[in-house]
């Protein structure tokens, strides 16, 4: 019975029957239930669903998919902690992810059902939509990558300068304010200092203009770590600050040029390897023991131009620091067995490691069963041959002490290197010095990496013997072909699809592969910047924490791209302006075909094991 005072008036009572039921899922022959569009999942699995990847649609027919989260203005463990900021990371493995505070997801589903990679793609992207105007009106924040568009041709203006030394105070009458502004107008900064607040590297600018710049910064680091809660990063203007402290060091880039907070913070981790390369982790954590305000730019002096050649290949944009891999000098997979069955004959006790290396690409490597040579430890190696000039100046023949801190950040190796001149063949040091200086990016260099420092002539010894050989067999002939024949064109792995570059990395082999740089990008250090600026978006979005996203397709007003990653491999391509879905995916299958049908040429697999 309804009381009077709350039953009211007959009039308000809905007498009409309720609405059915809906009806309830079928049953297959096997028992499974059925939904509308197939099967329903009654536990977890790995197939691609609907809350993997789904698109936005509107009224005048733009779609897109964005991130739903901003990234705040200031990062620490206790915002990521929140799920808010972005959380700091440590040295990643060679097959760790790179992840960040951010997530990309969709907002309503697509009906095409998962199969191939072409069903898979979340959807077009257009920043003059009406869908993308509508979200970045409605976003809290702007994702670090849109501070500036670089994307554009004025993004990059002063881009082709970037590297160029600010002048010291009175050199062609540079003044104190004109340097300034020429430091400030540098994309991109890396600094170094102690938690004592002593300056110890700056990528631009001398002691003089950027002493008081660094004691600000040390000043709001120990602001925070007072508070017990460190700082990670944050954003000032159009620049991102991201912060990494290692023991007694900060480690600090300001960035303009779009890259995510984890991409930033694995190449601080980078320029810190360098210098445990060169003082080893015991003897920095000795010389701040005692004395916490030691002017450590004593200790690393002449070793500067090994952080500046890392950090200006960060600038200008390295694949290999991007995918955390090493590319590969492609060869018929019997010509490089021959190579590693040639080292492994010859090799002596005294030996740990041994490398071939032709144009900054490795060809052959022999190691110990239990021992693999890290990423980043090739990668200090090969900075040090190729990029900074500091090996390349001593003729054909180095010895050279080096730590290796991703195997063992306690204690010296010695480093045996001999290069080859142009033509492949052994003529002597000044020979191979000559050729070197005519055609650095044809070089042979063999490298022999001992634990015994009273090992060199006994490695000079095996090199010799080894370049005898590898010349009579035929096989350094082969390997200067091979580098003159350079990266695959894209035309001769995809012909017919408008793709201009592409990245393709193994996951098992933590190797990469990548397609030509010429035409379109070749000598072309702006363009460059800009390819690789498409990859860093691409990469910070599917790597995203806690992101399902494992495919993305944009289409930009200047450029197209896709990135595609699963547990075997990641696929990053660009395209042309405005190009459709269907084509991009069309052309990247055809690359990662070509791509696994070609792995035992691109990778190497296994290598010599003693």
């Amino acid at each position: 019975m309804i009381p009077e005072d709350a039953a009211g008036s007959d009039a308000g009572i809905d007498d009409s029957p309720p609405p059915a039921l809906p009806p309830r899922p079928k049953r297959s022959p096997d028992g499974a239930l059925q939904g509308e569009t197939g099967p329903l999942q009654a536990k977890p699995t790995t197939a691609v669903s609907s809350i993997d990847i789904q698109t936005l649609s509107f009224p005048d027919g733009s779609r897109g998919i964005f991130p739903t989260t901003g990234t705040r203005a200031v990062s620490t463990p206790a915002a990521s902690a929140s799920g808010y900021g972005t959380p700091r990371f440590g040295f990643a493995s060679a097959n760790s992810d790179l992840d960040e505070g951010m997530s990309v997801m969709s907002f309503a589903p697509t009906l095409r059902p998962p199969g191939d990679l072409a069903s898979l793609v979340a959807g077009e992207f257009n920043r003059k939509s009406r869908a993308w105007m509508l979200l970045r009106s409605q976003s809290a924040s702007v994702q670090p990558f849109e501070c500036i568009r670089i994307d554009t041709p004025n993004g990059l203006a002063d881009f082709e300068t970037e590297f160029d030394d600010v002048p010291d105070l009175g050199e062609k009458g540079a003044t104190d304010e004109g340097r300034l502004l020429l430091w400030k107008s540098k994309l991109k900064h890396y600094m170094v200092l102690s938690s004592a607040g002593k300056p110890i590297y700056s990528r631009h600018g001398d002691l003089s203009l950027i002493n008081s710049y660094m004691g600000v910064v040390q000043t709001i680091i120990s602001f925070y770590e007072g508070a017990k809660n460190p700082l990670l990063g944050f954003t000032a203007g159009n620049a991102r600050f991201v912060i990494a402290t290692e023991g007694p060091l900060y480690f600090v880039a300001v960035s303009r040029l779009g890259e995510s907070d984890a991409q930033l913070r694995a190449q601080l981790d980078a320029l810190y390897m360098q210098i445990l390369s060169t003082l080893t982790l015991p003897g920095l954590t000795n010389i701040f023991a005692n004395r916490p305000s030691t002017d450590l730019r004593k200790p690393l002096e002449g070793t500067e131009s090994l952080l500046s050649s890392l950090a200006d290949s960060f600038t200008k944009g390295s694949p290999s620091a991007l995918l955390g891999a090493l590319e590969c000098l492609k060869l018929r997979k019997s010509q490089r067995h021959s190579i590693n069955n040639t080292f492994l004959k010859l090799r002596i006790d005294k030996l740990l490691y041994g490398l071939v290396v032709a144009g900054g690409k490795l060809v052959s490597v022999i190691r110990p069963r239990r021992h693999s040579l890290h990423p980043s430890d090739l990668q200090l190696i090969f900075n040090m041959l190729f990029e900074s000039g500091s090996v390349k100046a001593d003729g054909g023949e180095n010895w050279i002490p080096l730590c290796l801190p991703a195997f063992n950040n306690r204690g010296y190796l010695y480093m045996y290197v001999s290069f080859f001149d142009k033509d492949g063949e052994d003529t002597g040091p000044e020979a191979a010095a000559q050729a070197r200086s005519e055609s650095p990016n044809e070089e042979i260099a063999i490298i022999l990496i001992s634990p015994d420092k009273e090992s060199f002539f006994d490695l000079k010894e095996m090199r010799d013997k080894l370049a005898q050989q590898l010349a009579k067999q035929g096989s350094l002939a082969i390997i200067k072909a091979a580098v003159r024949a350079g990266r695959p064109q894209v035309p001769t792995v995809a012909p017919g699809f408008p793709i201009s570059h592409f990245l393709y990395k193994s996951r098992a082999n933590v190797q990469f592969c990548m397609s030509s740089l010429e035409p379109a990008f070749s000598d072309k250090i702006v363009a460059r910047r800009r390819l690789m600026t498409l990859y860093h978006q691409s990469h910070a979005a599917v790597h995203a924490r806690h992101s399902h996203l494992k495919v993305l397709h944009c289409v930009g007003e200047d450029a197209s791209s896709l990135a595609w990653v699963t547990p075997i491999f990641e696929f990053y391509c660009v395209a042309g302006p405005n190009v459709s879905r269907a084509v991009v995916t069309q052309g990247a299958n055809k690359i990662v075909q070509w791509a696994k049908k070609e792995e035992q040429r691109l990778f190497i697999i296994g290598g010599g094991v003693f």
